[in-house]
């Protein structure tokens, strides 16, 4: 503690004699002021704190780390990206070893009927695995806690749960080793999600978001409550038993008592078990459907309606709040760079205001790790700017390009002093040949389809393939004619740089390849071509093959159909965007999977306790919907990879009545507070904030699309801090000062 005090005192920026009440320096003292021969190691550490804190800016990092030259060293070793592609295979590997621990995930199915013992890892081989990765984040966290400073550290709440992750996950695995890897349960694996969480900021700003929005869906998910607990009452009155047994069905099977009251209308609040909770009540009296229709419109169209409604908006000023935090970052650090750059310029004593060189930025530029698109522009903007010095202001206007969309421009088009290739280069580079190729590609499209309808109910050995094959043949020759005169007509540059065109390229390729290879197998089409199985596919398999190739093929007409593409690219930037969203959901399905497997392992036991060989019990004699009848076998908790699948389908919820009475059935009635509590989190709230961001990149291309006119020649890409940027408020001066005033290493001195 006592070093580490003394070398934050060290002076990083000292003042000097013509910048008193200007200059920059770290808390502590000057004693190094006086040393005039000090001035070169001062100016590169400049330099460097300038590079360090433009990356910082890029990247939405935080500038609160040590500044000191080797400090700055280490930091930019750190974020490298050699580093950071170690740490993230590190977190990788970790929670992949999940699918070879005991029990391992590797055998062909997951039915309990038919599965083969799995093949489980000696003791010590994924232990010595965990030890290395977590080697790996001791040496991950240490740097974090240096680079931080003491100071920063206890204010770090995710640091701290860092360290004490690490301590707990150690100490477990030392158990481990001690009982021979006999333990059945190891509470590390449950928080291995949480290297993952860690490492993404915007991850956690999500998750504060997430965090945040939950106390307003609370309010709603109350009156759900309520909703469902005042009809269950209803309901347990109205169905109540009486003395002819044949008429107590709807009692029976669904208002037994309280628990299966509520899980019926639970169930029903989801419409997995609509209309069959209706139907028994119904057949007495058309009456009865009142209540049910009465509480399917208030608890889903009304309320679960509502709280999407109330996640969207809630969630959407978080998010916008996190964005709005990150633009301040990126603010504070490109203002950061410039007050420690304006410390080269020598000005005047009376100066009020500080001014940086272009020669300085110049210099600083070429060193930071940025976008080349980004760093061209700003430097053609230096270029051209007539003055040698930049005010705080231009020089922040200056780094707002990396506000901007990130765009792509095509290679122009070859220019041919041929008359003829000037007309063959207008006619095939025309729209509209591209508009024919979706028609001959439709028309390929239509022709499968007849022969496939009328193929649909012949055996393998009647089928005549010489239509399908001569048709394909035509119109995979036509694919190819199309792509040469394409690539004809754009040059081969401009070409591949349309990721449509790419796509239809490979497509063709791969065509043309299957084709030939057809044709030397098999020989060439004719009437009655129906030669028996050769090679590694037959006839059929490699026909099949090639014409799921052309379907899919059929997607290149999307970029052509403005609103399609416009959905199109809402998906693609949303797959993008969905890193944080996707981590979150992977750090929810790990724990849940594994909290499954420890509650729920060898729970399911097939019918008799008999070996697959020997199971042929008749399914008519099940009772109709239940997890035995729908032989829904392979939905286990058995294994990591069979619980991953399981916790899907239910929450699809599509039949997850069946796994709540089966799972309660072979375990315990409570296992019923497990599904559910899966269901709030999956289906009400991660499903729903799914919507919101679909939702939100929607309305942006949408805006976008009414208020720009789309460029044939440019793309224009989008992050989710773009995507807010609109509406966002820029920092003032004062607020950026003030920041930089409470920065734990630097001190500002005016």
């Amino acid at each position: 503690m006592e070093a580490g005090a003394g070398a934050e005192a060290e002076p990083l920026l000292p003042p000097r004699s013509w910048r008193t009440g200007r200059g920059l320096w770290r808390a502590g003292g000057g004693d190094r002021s006086a040393a005039g021969d000090g001035t070169g190691a001062d100016d590169d550490l400049y330099i460097n704190q300038a590079i360090v804190f433009i990356e910082d800016a890029i990247q939405y990092r935080s500038i609160n780390h040590r500044v000191d030259s080797k400090s700055l060293g280490l930091y930019r070793w750190y974020y490298s990206r050699t580093c950071q592609w170690i740490l993230s295979l590190t977190i990788t590997i970790i929670l992949a070893l999940v699918f070879i621990e005991k029990p391992s995930s590797l055998t062909v199915t997951s039915d309990v009927r038919y599965r083969l013992p799995a093949w489980n890892p000696p003791c010590g081989l994924t232990e010595s695995i965990e030890l290395l990765c977590f080697l790996v984040f001791v040496v991950d966290v240490s740097v974090k806690s240096y680079l931080m400073g003491w100071q920063e550290f206890w204010k770090n709440k995710w640091l701290m749960a860092y360290i004490l992750t690490l301590i707990v996950s150690l100490t477990d695995w030392i158990v481990s080793l001690s009982f021979f890897c006999a333990e059945n349960v190891r509470i590390r694996r449950i928080l291995r999600p949480f290297f993952l969480l860690q490492n993404s900021s915007m991850m956690k700003k999500t998750l504060k978001s997430i965090n945040s929005t939950l106390p307003e869906m609370a309010s709603v998910v109350l009156l759900l409550a309520v909703h469902l607990s005042l009809f269950t009452m209803f309901a347990m009155l109205l169905f109540a038993r009486t003395k002819d047994g044949q008429q107590d069905k709807e009692w029976v099977v669904y208002f037994r008592n309280l628990p299966d009251s509520l899980t019926s209308l639970l169930v029903l609040l989801t419409t997995a078990n609509n209309p069959d909770v209706m139907i028994p009540a119904y057949s007495k009296n058309r009456a009865y459907s009142i209540f049910f229709i009465l509480f399917t419109v208030l608890g889903n169209l009304f309320l679960m309606n509502l709280l999407t409604a109330i996640i969207y908006n809630q969630f959407r000023g978080y998010l916008l709040k996190s964005v709005q935090s990150s633009l301040f970052r990126r603010r504070l650090g490109i203002r950061a760079a410039f007050e420690v750059l304006s410390s080269l310029k020598e000005t005047p004593a009376s100066a009020q205001e500080s001014y940086v060189s272009i020669g300085a930025l110049l210099q600083v530029l070429q060193k930071v790790e940025m976008d080349f698109r980004c760093k061209q522009a700003i430097m053609r903007s230096l270029k051209m700017c007539s003055c040698d010095q930049l005010s705080a202001v231009q020089f922040q206007k200056l780094f707002e390009e990396l506000d901007k969309d990130a765009i792509r421009q095509h290679p122009p088009s070859p220019e041919y002093q041929s008359h003829f290739m000037q007309k063959m280069q207008f006619a095939f580079g025309h729209p509209y040949f591209g508009y024919l190729g979706n028609v001959v590609a439709l028309a390929n499209i239509v022709s499968i389809c007849v022969v496939l309808v009328m193929d649909a109910d012949k055996q393998p050995s009647e089928r005549d393939d010489y239509f399908l094959g001569a048709i394909n043949c035509f119109f995979i020759l036509y694919y190819l004619l199309e792509m040469l005169l394409k690539i004809l007509a754009m040059g081969l540059k401009r070409y591949l740089s349309y990721p449509s065109n790419t796509f239809d390229g490979l497509l063709t390729v791969i065509l043309l390849v299957l084709e030939i290879a057809t044709f030397a197998v098999y020989g060439f089409p004719h009437p009655g071509w129906r030669p028996e199985f050769m090679g590694l596919l037959s006839l059929w398999d490699m026909v099949r093959l090639v014409n799921m190739l052309i379907v899919f093929r059929f997607l290149r007409i999307i970029p052509n159909m403005k609103f399609m593409a416009l959905v199109v690219t809402t998906l693609l930037d949303l797959v993008k965007n969905l890193r944080a969203f996707a981590g979150i959901l992977v750090v929810v399905f790990y724990t849940f999977a594994l909290t499954g497997i420890m509650l729920f392992k060898g729970a399911v036991v097939p019918l008799g306790n008999i070996s697959a060989i020997n199971t042929t019990y008749d399914n008519s004699s099940l009772q109709c919907g239940t997890y035995e009848q729908l032989e829904y076998w392979p939905n286990n908790f058995d294994d990591f990879a069979a619980a991953v699948v399981t916790l899907w389908d239910v929450m699809v919820v599509n039949n997850w009545q069946v796994f709540l009475e089966a799972f309660s059935r072979y375990s315990s009635p409570w296992a019923k507070i497990y599904f559910v509590a899966w269901w709030l989190i999956s289906s009400v709230i991660w499903v729903n904030l799914f919507v919101a961001l679909l939702l939100e990149n929607f309305i942006h291309k949408w805006d976008r699309r009414c208020h720009r006119e789309p460029l044939s020649d440019i793309e224009y890409q989008r992050t989710v801090e773009l995507m807010f940027r609109d509406v966002l408020e820029e920092p003032t001066e004062e607020e950026l000062m003030e920041k930089l005033h409470q920065h734990p290493h630097l001190q500002l001195c005016r």
